[in-house]
């Protein structure tokens, strides 16, 4: 198994409705596409004629300010909002719904209440049907590469944000999808905590999962990411190539980030 590579091609894309978002709230996909309050179609794309290629096996920084389409983008690719106009492919096919190659990680772990970090962990595998005893040890597994070994019968309850986190990244990894797609999965841990998932999330990926990784922090894109896109003005504002990702971050590169963006306003660390 590779990592899922993704191509866009002159992609627009309209907004998602989610709660307590004002006008996009009220947003709903109908028949005749995207509609918002009293079924209006919204008419608004916050994408329009974007050209990106993902390569597979690697990780992707998208960076830009809150309502620059960096959530709605990664819902499209992991098929939960439909395209306006253009193409959107996955491995060369295009896509229409949801898929187990594509997983998607939140800011709010959605963790089950009611089961343990182990049962958590292990849900995407019964859901795929493995056997008990594997996905038992699968989960054991996973566990312990996420620094939880010896707390597989808490409950979410019993768990500090930080460690509910690491369940949610291993339940992600733990069915082997062929991309991820992370919607600022750190964005809500402390600054420790927050450094501790993301010198996780390099020791726990490898080349054989794709990553697209949306953050508002500008140093976490570029700590993380092979490549940062820069999303601005509905549009690509800047694709930059990181020489070295995964070990510091490099000045010069945050400097023409930040050009890049520039009235928008991103978080720096």
């Amino acid at each position: 198994m590779s990592g899922l590579s993704f191509q866009i091609k002159d992609l627009s894309l309209s907004y998602a409705g989610r709660p307590g978002s004002g006008d996009r709230s009220e947003a709903r996909i109908g028949r005749t596409g995207l509609r918002g309050a009293g079924g209006r179609p919204t008419g608004q794309h916050v994408l329009t004629g974007l050209d990106l290629d993902v390569a597979a096996g690697e990780i992707l920084a998208v960076a830009g300010s809150s309502g620059c389409g960096k959530s709605t983008l990664l819902r499209a690719l992991a098929g939960l909002l439909p395209v306006a106009s253009g193409e959107l492919l996955a491995g060369g096919e295009p896509i229409r719904g949801t898929s187990a190659d594509r997983a998607l990680m939140f800011q709010e772990d959605a963790l089950l209440p009611w089961r343990s970090a182990r049962a958590n962990i292990a849900l995407p595998l019964a859901i795929q049907r493995v056997p008990r005893a594997e996905r038992d040890a699968r989960a054991a597994d996973w566990l312990a590469r996420v620094g939880l070994a010896g707390l597989e019968r808490r409950l979410p309850r019993d768990l500090s944000g930080g460690q509910r986190q690491r369940v949610q990244l291993a339940r992600t990894l733990a069915g082997r999808p062929r991309a991820v797609l992370m919607d600022e999965p750190f964005g809500a841990l402390d600054a420790q905590t927050r450094h501790e998932m993301q010198r996780l999330l390099t020791e726990v990926w490898n080349a054989d999962t794709t990553i697209v990784f949306v953050t508002h922090d500008v140093d976490e894109a570029l700590l993380l990411g092979d490549r940062v896109a820069v999303l601005g003005g509905g549009g690509l504002a800047d694709l930059v190539e990181v020489a070295h990702p995964r070990t510091s971050v490099d000045p010069a590169l945050r400097a023409r980030v930040l050009a890049s963006l520039g009235a928008q306003t991103l978080e720096t660390t």
